[in-house]
C-alpha cells in the first residue's frame, strides 16, 4: 500500500458515481470545494482573507475523507520511515483532527 492512497474503494467509487467528468472542475481547490474543504473567502480591494472551511459541500464526501486520513493517522503511529516521521512530528503540534 502506498502511504498517499488512503482514499479506498468505498470513498473512489463514490466519488466517481458522482462525479462523470472530472474536466468539469478547473482545478483540485475547485473540486475541493465542491466537497466542502476550502475556507470562505472574504476578500476586499484586492486583500484576500481565508476564513473557516464553510462545510456546504457533500457531507457524505467528507465523513470518507475523514475515517480514511483518520485510519493513515492510526498506521503511521506504529510505522517509522520519512513519512511516519513527518506525521509524528504534524500530531506533536496539532491535534489529530486537524492534521
Amino acid at each position: 500500500m502506498a502511504y498517499g492512497s488512503w482514499v479506498g474503494i468505498i470513498t473512489a467509487t463514490a466519488i466517481a458515481v458522482t462525479i462523470s467528468d472530472a474536466k468539469h472542475f478547473k482545478s483540485a481547490r475547485q473540486f475541493a470545494a465542491f466537497l466542502g474543504l476550502v475556507p470562505r473567502q472574504f476578500s476586499t480591494g484586492g486583500k484576500e482573507r481565508l476564513g473557516r472551511i464553510s462545510k456546504q459541500g457533500n457531507q457524505y464526501f467528507r465523513r470518507l475523507l475523514i475515517v480514511g486520513a483518520t485510519s493513515m493517522l492510526r498506521h503511521f503511529r506504529h510505522k517509522s520511515g520519512k513519512e511516519a516521521d513527518w506525521m509524528r512530528e504534524l500530531l506533536t503540534r496539532r491535534s489529530p483532527r486537524v492534521v
